[in-house]
């Protein structure tokens, strides 16, 4: 048995999921009756691929039977690239119907607030890799389900206020800087635990039930023993986990001296026509 047979056994072609993407997808495109622009169309529509990509392939089959890293890398893609690429995506116009709705708009501004948005989304993060949890999930298709809906809301509440398509809904560059860093230092704290933890942590994985026949190939030809395994979804937490923060950070930090720049174009248009802006110089005495 080859890599190949392995991702095709493992590939689960799950229909609900399939059709839940496709209908996402639809109703984007199917609710403007104007052009989106490409920019935002093709942020949210890269979102809902890798949102099929974590829930219907062998990422999926894999962590849900095999290996911790697998599931490790799909939690990381529905809690840190799905959710920012969603709401990228979004119109602003349609924030705007949105907030008009009663109940709406004092409800987004609570969960919108740094604190309890950031509570929500990294600690739904650390509560879902607790054992008890995390052995619970693999254990039980609902509670499964339920884990990944809960990353994928309590990660959208956790990114709103950096990248709400509203201005005035997201927070200050330099809170939202601040923000992000915590969150880095929360997860990659989670992901050293992770990666230095004993052996066994999710008894799941040490002696799979092999229905596949494809445990020879995972731990001989990619030689990923359950400690390996186990170190390397820590390390997807703590290393990727963070770049992605990062990345996050410094496009946050390109906002803020964009928004510089604006704000010195408009006080230069702000100044009478045909005269220039001078200093005041005190008169000599």
């Amino acid at each position: 048995m080859t890599t190949w047979h392995v991702l095709a056994l493992t590939w689960t072609w799950e229909p609900s999921v399939v059709a839940g993407c496709t209908a996402l997808a639809g109703a984007y495109l199917g609710f403007s009756g104007r052009p989106l622009g490409w920019g935002r169309t093709l942020s949210f529509m890269t979102g809902v691929a890798i949102l099929l990509l974590a829930l219907d392939s062998p990422l999926d089959g894999l962590g849900d039977r095999y290996l911790f890293s697998a599931h490790m890398a799909q939690h990381m893609l529905l809690v840190l690239i799905v959710p920012p690429l969603l709401i990228l995506g979004i119109r602003p116009a349609w924030v705007r119907a949105a907030l008009a709705v009663p109940g709406v708009r004092p409800l987004e501004h609570v969960l919108r607030r740094p604190a309890v948005a950031w509570l929500i989304g990294i600690g739904t993060l650390c509560t879902w890799h607790v054992p008890a949890l995390y052995n619970r999930a693999l254990a039980n298709a609902l509670v499964h389900l339920a884990q990944h809906l809960s990353f994928l809301v309590a990660s959208t509440i956790f990114w709103w206020p950096v990248c709400a398509p509203l201005a005035e809904l997201r927070m200050p560059a330099l809170g939202a800087i601040l923000y992000l860093f915590a969150a880095s230092l929360a997860s990659s704290g989670l992901g050293i635990a992770l990666t230095f933890a004993r052996p066994g942590l999710y008894p799941a994985y040490l002696h799979p039930n092999d229905v596949l026949g494809v445990l020879p190939v995972i731990r001989g030809g990619w030689s990923l023993t359950p400690a390996v395994d186990e170190q390397v979804g820590g390390l997807l937490m703590w290393v990727p986990g963070g770049l992605v923060y990062l990345c996050a950070i410094l496009a946050t930090l390109g906002r803020w001296y964009r928004e510089e720049d604006e704000h010195e174009m408009r006080a230069g248009d702000a100044t009478p026509s045909g005269q220039e802006a001078r200093p005041y110089v005190t008169p000599m005495a």
